[in-house]
């Protein structure tokens, strides 16, 4: 049995005077990371967790093999990845294992079966392991959702591990862990004992502070954080997490999953549940696109005034049969 995972996102209801329909791009999905994913210790460059959540953004059920483009990851984060940094980044992915912790048993794996760069393309295939495929894909009462774009958007790869963090506990508030956990969990300390950041001046400034910036700044998140001794030493911190409220809607993975994404994205442009759901049962989502495109082009030439650009979408929908005429 497969469940239904709720994704979270932005309406946008706009109006439209000689001013361009808005743009819903890829950059407005949700990824969704397991909370033992979440939760497993491990250290990741910050092009590595771009390539991880790029692969996030595009989980299909039953589907194992994905193809990542360079320039969707340029898109989304401004930032240019080289295929030399992709490679160094996907062969370190390679050799690290995550370590997953769960009541039952302590686990070590690998997530990515082999990636294959497509040479002259600029894009890779990536595989993943058959034995992470629980982790990417069993999300029942178990997920954390993550804006891509949002996650992205940090830079510092400690900042995108404390959203992901902060994410899982968004709806308790506060979350607080032993120091040495958290450095942990972010990888900064390795299995022999040795720990980055030792001085917790140092810990704060090029760790907590940077991520709290960068969280507050480019995320749905505000983070703050709290540190307390016990003794003399500082030893427990609590991030206290201001999530914003968004409207919720249920994705099913009994339905195609690229329907569902079209959906979302029409309904993005003001369109009903209803009315998105006819116009992607029948309607192609590159010819809405060109569609948009071509609307947009006649706007900036001044051919065209919109001044409802819901009522005039739906007109052109009723025109073509898919959405009914109200008498």
């Amino acid at each position: 049995m497969f469940f239904n995972v709720v994704f979270c996102f932005y309406l946008c209801f706009s109006k439209l005077y000689f001013m361009e329909l808005i743009d819903a791009n890829s950059s407005d999905k949700l990824v969704y990371q397991h909370n033992v994913i979440t939760s497993g210790r491990y250290d990741y460059s910050a092009c590595m967790l771009d390539i991880l959540f790029m692969v996030l953004s595009c989980l299909e059920k039953d589907k194992l093999e994905y193809t990542i483009h360079t320039h969707d990851i340029e898109e989304i984060t401004g930032r240019k990845w080289n295929y030399k940094q992709l490679r160094d980044a996907t062969a370190e992915i390679g050799s690290r294992l995550f370590e997953i912790e769960t009541p039952e048993r302590y686990r070590q794996l690998w997530l990515f079966e082999y990636v294959d760069y497509m040479k002259g393309t600029g894009s890779f295939n990536i595989k993943i392991n058959e034995s992470a495929k629980p982790y990417f894909f069993d999300l029942k009462n178990n997920f954390t959702a993550l804006q891509l774009k949002s996650v992205l958007n940090c830079s510092s790869k400690y900042a995108k591990r404390l959203y992901a963090i902060a994410r899982q506990w968004r709806s308790v508030g506060t979350k607080r862990f032993e120091i040495q956990e958290l450095k942990q969990m972010l990888g900064l300390i390795d299995k022999k004992g040795n720990e980055q950041f030792e001085r917790i001046s140092d810990f704060k400034i090029k760790v907590l502070d940077i991520a709290r910036k960068q969280i507050s700044e480019n995320t749905d998140i505000e983070l703050d954080y709290e540190l307390k001794k016990r003794g003399r030493e500082f030893y427990w911190i609590t991030l206290h997490i201001n999530s914003q409220k968004f409207k919720q809607l249920e994705i099913d993975f009994e339905k195609p999953l690229n329907v569902q994404k079209f959906t979302s994205k029409l309904i993005t442009y003001g369109l009903t549940q209803e009315q998105a759901e006819l116009i992607a049962g029948k309607e192609k989502e590159k010819d809405f696109d060109i569609l948009i495109t071509e609307l947009n082009e006649k706007i900036r030439q001044r051919k065209l005034k919109i001044e409802n650009s819901v009522g005039y979408l739906i007109g052109i929908y009723q025109k073509k049969g898919i959405l009914p005429v109200k008498n």
